[in-house]
């Protein structure tokens, strides 16, 4: 198997060392987060300027929205996975994507039009099916170009991680700029410009693919059920999914029901499976990976502040020196393109010397450096007094203890799911890291929704809320960083490092973590 990759990369030809194949999937994966980040850098604006959601009601539905989009690739995965293939399911993400990002330049008359805002919602649903579809299998792609030993693996997924931030800094500089500009169509048409370009060059050149991404089953897909074709019906159960996406975004409410009881049904059923059916060390390494995969939902529910109230006070209450507030959703993916390679080298130098902190320690410095990004913000905004705009050089270090810490627990977490999860277990265990995800999305759309004492033209005592609930939770995130530190010992002790052993399933499953391992694909861009 690996002598056929080999030869098929050559025969196509390279780029860089590389199969041109992997160029196709980073143009179209830049080209969408350039349309998902643009559109995202605008949401909680339109919000709250164009259909006059209050401040509290606009952070609620972004939550809901951001917490969809991180559920859905868990059925746009099975489908690929069992029949559909990855490259038709992307195929299809990328066409309900590109519909659904030019159904957003519809605005109408705004306010709360109902016609108006049925469009809107709709549009909402195909961006959140189509990111299912499309998020969780064109990375898989990249792996399928290079067999399982090939050394090139790891610069592959690292071309293609820079090719997620450079699209979305793009996005929210560009769709930024003329949404808030020149008006919402703009904007949001060109992130639907974006997303229809990556669309024509994943389907112009798809020789370079190699055939990688196939349907496992093609005779299951050509087959007929009631008379329709079966691949056709998977067609069909995703528009279904449109559907149901287009009532749920609609009910916040209803959205953290189902993440609370799924996900103590999902905690119950790994915690129980470790309990009973797992030996010893393995039970205690999920044990260890629960914890890490709780601790997580709090930094999301920090950190996706950016995309909401942060956005609302930059907009509001920050010397912006005349730049839109969504071009500064930019400031992240281009903290993280620099670095992360020093991130990685970070811990491979300290790892020679025996100084690499655990991965417990990482995830309370992650916390520290979160709390500590919000209490600068509110010492910044305190310094010059409330009544007077805050400096931006305070959004730009709120920003850059935010990615330091997202780059101590993203990608360190990945890694440690892989490593962690027996083999049997592996996208289990993954799939709740990733829920815990869409769980600290929609937690973050509460948190941002207690900041929400103004109007939509800035009127109230809004910012002196804002850096209320920012110093509260600050502090609170350094808490629980310093908590996280104190129990490390415990926790690596129960991670059984010294035992680990390596399989040939297990080393599959891990090799899907050697990038994060190496700093460079954190779950927020993925």
């Amino acid at each position: 198997m690996a002598s056929s990759y080999a030869q098929d990369g050559d025969s196509a030809g390279t780029f860089l060392g590389h199969p041109k194949g992997l160029f196709v999937l980073f143009f179209a994966e830049m080209w969408e987060r350039f349309s998902y980040y643009g559109m995202r850098a605008l949401l909680i604006f339109y919000l709250t300027q164009h259909w006059l959601y209050s401040d509290g009601e606009a952070s609620v539905i972004y939550g809901a929205y951001t917490a969809l989009v991180y559920i859905t690739p868990v059925i746009g995965g099975y489908l690929a996975d069992r029949w559909l293939g990855q490259r038709k399911a992307v195929l299809y993400g990328a066409v309900l994507l590109t519909f659904g990002h030019f159904l957003m330049g519809f605005e109408g008359d705004g306010g709360q039009d109902a016609a108006s805002l049925n469009i809107f919602w709709l549009a909402l649903a195909f961006i959140i099916v189509g990111s299912g579809f499309l998020k969780a299998n064109i990375s898989v792609i990249v792996g399928q170009l290079y067999p399982r030993t090939d050394v090139r693996r790891d610069g592959a997924y690292t071309i293609f991680y820079m090719g997620i931030n450079l699209g979305a800094a793009l996005g929210s500089i560009l769709c930024g700029y003329l949404g808030q500009t020149y008006g919402w169509s703009y904007g949001f048409g060109a992130a639907g410009f974006g997303m229809l370009l990556g669309l024509i060059v994943f389907v112009i050149f798809k020789p370079l693919l190699l055939g990688r991404g196939e349907s496992s089953d093609p005779a299951k897909l050509s087959s007929t059920v009631m008379g329709i074709k079966f691949e056709w019906l998977l067609y069909l159960s995703g528009l279904v999914a449109v559907a149901i996406v287009w009532w749920l975004v609609q009910n916040q409410s209803v959205v953290g029901s189902l993440l609370g009881v799924a996900g103590g049904i999902l905690v119950l059923y790994v915690l129980g499976t470790a309990v009973i059916k797992l030996p010893a060390e393995d039970r205690d390494r999920i044990f260890a990976a629960m914890f890490l995969i709780l601790g997580s939902i709090l930094f999301w529910a920090l950190f996706e502040q950016a995309g909401s109230s942060l956005n609302l006070f930059t907009d509001r209450h920050v010397d912006r020196g005349g730049v839109p507030a969504s071009v500064f959703q930019s400031i992240n993916a281009i903290y993280i393109v620099l670095l992360a390679p020093l991130f990685a080298g970070l811990w491979t130098w300290l790892g020679r010397k025996g100084m690499e902190p655990s991965t417990p320690v990482k995830f309370g410095l992650a916390m520290m450096q979160l709390g500590l990004g919000f209490l600068v913000l509110k010492w910044g905004a305190e310094a010059v007094g409330m009544e007077n705009a805050t400096p931006v050089i305070f959004i730009f270090l709120i920003y850059l203890f935010h990615t330091t810490g997202e780059l101590c627990l993203s990608p360190v977490g990945l890694s440690a799911m892989n490593r962690l999860a027996p083999a049997h277990m592996a996208s289990l265990i993954m799939g709740t890291w990733f829920f815990a995800s869409a769980t600290g999305n929609f937690a973050a759309g509460l948190i941002a929704s207690a900041t929400g004492s103004e109007n939509a033209s800035g009127e109230g005592a809004g910012k002196e809320l804002v850096m209320s609930v920012y110093g509260t939770i600050g502090l609170y995130a350094i808490g629980f960083g310093i908590l996280v530190v104190v129990v490390s010992p415990l926790i690596k002790k129960l991670m059984h490092l010294d035992t680990l052993r390596d399989d040939s399933a297990l080393e599959g499953a891990a090799e899907i973590g050697e990038p994060a391992a190496a700093g460079v694909h954190p779950t927020n861009r993925s």
